[in-house]
């Protein structure tokens, strides 16, 4: 089979990264979340208090910092699982706290933050052998590429699956403010000016509300098989 690129976008907490993780892993192919990366600028404007009092981004102050932001994944070799990593640093538990989720979709939300970001990935995903998860990789980065996915899941749900991870790392969590949360991030997602979320017009939606995460990692690997033998 020809090797592709696989875009996966959709909705905040839809186990985006978890099916694309273990689809790269299968395939073979090279896994990038840049969801990872966009946390990863928020994690580092939130140690360098680039936010202003009443929540908003310093964006001048941002633009300055941009060019000394670094992000790269790594492979971890117990459990073969990629991990982010800011300026060298692996940031893998501190990106996903509520506090980072909080005040990510303003941070994505900013044109000089995407494009420096578009074009990390694209250079990351210059050969083909790609699985990229995000917002907006079928759309801006990848508009070409071979197989595009797009994810979606109720509101609650998703609040649900996120409180059982944020639970099952033993993390502080509160169901009805990763609601809201989930709410808010699908508002902003969709209605910010730079990249919207939205689904390509080539893309396969996939409503895995109601799925297991072996249904739906079959359904996936149906469509790259597909996708790859075209």
């Amino acid at each position: 089979m020809k090797r592709i690129t696989i875009a996966i976008d959709g909705h905040s907490s839809c186990g985006k990264s978890t099916m694309a993780k273990k689809l790269a892993k299968e395939i073979g192919y090279i896994y990038v979340d840049t969801g990872a990366m966009y946390r990863a600028v928020t994690l580092y404007a939130l140690r360098h208090q680039l936010f202003n009092d009443d929540g908003t981004v310093n964006k001048p102050l941002l633009k300055d910092h941009m060019n000394n932001i670094h992000i790269t994944f790594r492979l971890n070799e117990e459990n073969l699982q990629p991990e982010t990593y800011l300026n060298q640093e692996c940031v893998e538990k501190e990106i996903r706290t509520l506090e980072v989720s909080n005040h990510v979709s303003p941070i994505a939300a900013i044109d000089f933050v995407r494009e420096a970001l578009v074009r990390q990935q694209q250079q990351m995903g210059r050969e083909k052998g790609v699985v990229m998860d995000g917002r907006d990789i079928g759309t801006v980065v990848f508009p070409n590429a071979e197989l595009k996915i797009f994810v979606t899941a109720s509101a609650e749900i998703r609040a649900r699956r996120r409180f059982k991870e944020l639970e099952e790392k033993g993390m502080p969590a509160d169901y009805n403010d990763i609601l809201k949360n989930v709410q808010e991030r699908d508002y902003i997602d969709s209605h910010r000016s730079v990249s919207p979320l939205r689904k390509a017009d080539d893309a396969i939606e996939l409503d895995n509300s109601h799925l297991t995460i072996e249904q739906q990692q079959q359904w996936l690997l149906e469509q790259y098989r597909k996708a790859a033998t075209e």
